[in-house]
């Protein structure tokens, strides 16, 4: 019979300040137990009362992420030549590959990926003048990255300047300079549209 096979009660006491346990009846053996178990009891008090404990690692797929970079450079690639559909067909692959990331995996990850994805595909849209397509993909951007995204804001901006929506772009770009400070991009564009919208004044 070995030893996983028996079980031995051992009468022990706690000390009721330090919750140190010690034995009753030591053996030589319990108390080398006793003592670890006590050192790291103390070792956890004292990280619990400074420096936080790291969070475990979580894994990420490296080959999801080469994969949704390489669509993102083609579609660069392919948007820098003019050839705005194959563009966009890049980046709506890249986004569903993002998308269906695990739920293990970082969710800031898929932040990062997904606003710059729909950030460039709104670029290829207003390329083409699909002003719609393109304020659509650069308010999904600003919801995946609402700062350190001015590019997004400006173009769903521009996109509702170009539509005619000149109150709704002018309330956006405001969010937008809250979000993203005194950016230049955003100046300009606020300008332009009050322009506009002092011309359509005129005309009533």
């Amino acid at each position: 019979m070995s030893e996983l096979d028996t079980f031995t009660f051992y009468p022990l006491r706690m000390d009721p300040k330090t919750k140190e346990l010690s034995s009753i009846e030591p053996t030589r053996a319990l108390d080398n137990e006793l003592t670890a178990l006590n050192t790291l009891h103390r070792t956890l008090q004292n990280i619990e009362g400074g420096a936080p404990v790291p969070p475990p690692p979580i894994p990420v797929n490296p080959k999801r992420t080469a994969n949704v970079n390489k669509l993102r450079d083609s579609g660069n690639a392919d948007f820098r030549k003019g050839r705005y559909a194959e563009a966009i067909k890049f980046y709506t692959l890249g986004l569903q590959m993002a998308l269906t990331r695990p739920v293990w995996e970082p969710p800031q990850l898929v932040h990062e990926e997904v606003a710059t994805l729909y950030a460039n595909r709104a670029q290829a849209h207003m390329a083409t003048q699909n002003w719609p397509e393109g304020a659509v993909d650069a308010e999904a951007s600003v919801e995946a990255k609402k700062t350190g995204n001015a590019k997004a804001w400006w173009r769903r901006g521009k996109c509702l300047l170009e539509m005619g929506r000149l109150e709704e772009a002018q309330e956006w770009v405001r969010r937008g300079l809250e979000m993203e400070g005194e950016e230049h991009d955003l100046l300009g564009l606020r300008v332009e549209i009050q322009s506009r919208l002092d011309k359509a004044a005129e005309t009533l």
